[in-house]
């Protein structure tokens, strides 16, 4: 009986206690890279606010990837930039512009190794061009102790002008609407309000573990009529990860 009332040795008790700090510390330190990789998606509406796209291009790593709409993509950090200012005029904010980002519904997922991470966002755009509703599935990468995109992705569900979308939806998917051109084309092809595409979620089902498949709603199948030789190829280019990888894992090619 003084056996089992007897306190455990101090060894092992000194061992749970260290495990439960370890525990703790990365528990902290995944909710710490959370906080930070939603400050940065944050941060790129706030940017977009006035202009600054020299500090907006300071978000993305040197190797990242930028696809707004159905532009194309633009590869690098310095390409941003340049797609910025080109098509949106030099740093800064000038009288008469408007061009409020705002950003809601953030997820964000961080790998087990603390080394990338993904959110999925919705935003809400006003400006002189008119109404936007862009859904963001972006990806992160730790370099440094420092969070960076590595890719943005923002495929537009609405586009509108000011006389909105129930009276004038448009599309907002043309790759070669303004300068300057895309390093490569769009990886989806797709269409805007009335038509619509789910874009596929980097993350399954938080509950049942299951992942979320778009079912008869592919990218591309309002491009053209479903059935037709465009319709098909146009199934064949490159989609966002579907949801199939476990949650917080990097997901598929």
């Amino acid at each position: 009986m003084g056996n089992l009332l007897s306190p455990a040795p101090a060894l092992a008790q000194d061992k749970s206690a260290e495990q439960k700090l370890d525990e703790l510390e990365a528990r902290i330190t995944r909710l710490e890279d959370m906080n930070q990789v939603e400050k940065v998606q944050r941060a790129y509406g706030y940017f977009v606010d006035k202009g600054q796209w020299t500090q907006l291009s300071e978000l993305f790593a040197d190797d990242a990837t930028l696809e707004i709409g159905g532009k194309g993509l633009f590869l690098g950090k310095k390409r941003v930039l340049e797609y910025m200012q080109t098509a949106f005029g030099p740093d800064g904010a000038h009288e008469g512009l408007l061009v409020n980002h705002m950003q809601f519904q953030p997820i964000v997922d961080v790998s087990p190794d603390g080394k990338t991470a993904w959110v999925r966002s919705r935003a809400f755009v006003m400006s002189n061009g008119g109404w936007g509703l862009p859904l963001y599935e972006d990806e992160f990468r730790k370099e440094g102790g420092v969070w960076k995109f590595s890719r943005e992705s923002g495929p537009f569900t609405m586009y509108t002008s000011w006389k909105g979308w129930g009276h004038d939806a448009l599309n907002n998917t043309w790759p070669d609407k303004f300068e300057p051109a895309p390093d490569l084309p769009p990886t989806t092809v797709y269409l805007t309000y009335p038509a619509y595409w789910i874009i596929p979620f980097h993350y399954p089902n938080p509950v049942t573990g299951e992942p979320f498949r778009p079912g008869t709603q592919p990218a591309g199948a309002y491009h053209r009529p479903p059935g037709t030789a465009e319709e098909q190829q146009s199934l064949k280019i490159g989609q966002l990860a579907d949801g199939t990888q476990p949650i917080a894992e990097p997901p598929k090619d």
